[in-house]
């Protein structure tokens, strides 16, 4: 056996356990907690709601078993199985160019990933959404926002995987630098483009009609120095019953989108103190940090791809065969397969990170709206979504981006009293 194909293999043995031991102790975290409303929340949320978010979290985890399960046997049928090998030969038949050949191989990969994940998508909407009141999608519109999403990446990811794999082949060493160049002025593309061309194809966006909130609404931004776009509400309760709120865009395009549920649950001062929070984000420069951020680490991540792909035990160690006509496709395809094995246990400090700009964000929120109404707002979101106030501590490590309810109502108390 290779020695890298031994390291994968444990990464990959060490990566799942703890994935299924995550989900098995969030399981049990709750049930042990399900049957008493945490006392900060008592005077709020009722024993019905708290069962109803812990029943409906529980549901959700379980179905990580099967999931993780499948993805483990598909990444092994590609890599040490040889499926991206026969996947590999079967193009060669119908494409002598190395590029054409290494889009077509990793299209399909992409497709046969992409199709695998659809059975439990669909189960997620119409057993566990619809059991528990959230879904309002019917199989039509599922399958529709499917094809819709399909659609959109390959109009949007064709043109980029084509670049990608044109630099790696034209550019000689230092194709990795050339590549970010161009992936960072792709998402920067997108960060312009989505509010007004790609939001719309799946939801429907609306003037902000309400005189009194909006003028409300405007004052906040006009004290917090944001220049918006627009105010808009989206139709969120087509598809389902959870809210939000959120601003999107990149420099003029910016937007403030609201859900129409989040609107009909709160109060004017409590969809201010919401978006306070927002805009503390954006004051605090956390979404310019993130970018930054997410810049940086794929700038490393395609430097050390550079490597990786001149080294032979890279390819033979995951069972791929060099002989292919696109061995940079091949090695493009496994660099971002295995990928996530290696980096799983890093989550943690991405969580934190999050985390982290979340409290920012509320200690900004307290100051220029009121952290009274947002932990009223957040009380409602809590229970409106069926989020669960009892999380394992360890699983809500790995993977909430959000304060647990508990630490994140506590430090807004305090500020309260500050």
């Amino acid at each position: 056996m290779q020695t890298f194909t031994a390291i994968f293999i444990i990464a990959l043995l060490l990566t799942t356990f703890t994935q299924l031991w995550l989900a098995t102790r969030h399981i049990r975290h709750i049930r042990a907690y399900r049957g008493n409303v945490p006392p900060d929340f008592a005077s709020q949320i009722d024993l019905a709601a708290h069962q109803k978010a812990a029943d409906y979290t529980c549901a959700k985890t379980r179905l990580d078993y099967p999931s993780t399960l499948m993805h483990v046997l598909l990444l092994l049928t590609l890599t040490l199985g040889g499926g991206l090998n026969v996947l590999a030969n079967f193009w060669a038949n119908w494409f002598t160019d190395p590029i054409q050949h290494g889009m077509a191989l990793i299209i399909s990969t992409a497709l046969l990933l992409s199709a695998t994940e659809i059975p439990f998508s669909y189960y997620r909407t119409f057993v566990i959404e619809q059991q528990f009141g959230f879904n309002k999608m019917t199989p039509a519109m599922f399958f529709s926002d499917l094809i819709k999403q399909y659609a959109l990446g390959l109009l949007l990811g064709a043109p980029l995987l084509f670049g990608i794999l044109w630099l790696m082949e034209k550019m000689g060493d230092n194709w990795w630098l050339y590549a970010w160049l161009a992936w960072v002025a792709f998402n920067l593309f997108l960060l312009a483009v989505y509010p007004t061309w790609i939001a719309p194809l799946f939801n429907k966006f609306s003037p902000l009609e309400d005189a009194s909130l909006r003028t409300r609404i405007e004052q906040l931004l006009h004290k917090c120095g944001f220049k918006s776009s627009g105010l808009f509400v989206m139709d969120g309760s087509r598809r389902s019953n959870h809210g939000n709120a959120y601003f999107t865009g990149f420099g003029k395009t910016k937007r403030i989108v609201f859900f129409d549920t989040l609107l009909s649950r709160l109060e004017a001062t409590e969809v201010e103190a919401v978006l306070a929070h927002e805009l503390g984000h954006f004051k605090r420069y956390h979404v310019i940090k993130r970018i930054v951020w997410s810049f940086l680490v794929s700038l490393a991540f395609l430097w050390l791809l550079g490597y990786l792909m001149q080294q032979d035990w890279f390819y033979q160690g995951l069972g791929a065969s060099t002989a292919s006509l696109s061995s940079t496709a091949m090695a493009l395809l496994l660099f971002f397969l295995v990928m996530p094995v290696f980096t799983f246990l890093l989550h943690p400090l991405s969580s934190l990170y999050s985390r982290k700009h979340e409290f920012e964000a509320d200690e900004y929120a307290a100051q220029n709206a009121s952290a009274a109404d947002l932990i009223r707002a957040l009380v409602k979101l809590y229970q409106d979504n069926a989020a669960t106030l009892t999380p394992d501590p360890l699983h809500s490590a790995f993977y909430d981006s959000h304060p647990p309810a508990a630490i994140r109502i506590a430090q807004l108390k305090k500020l309260i009293s500050v």
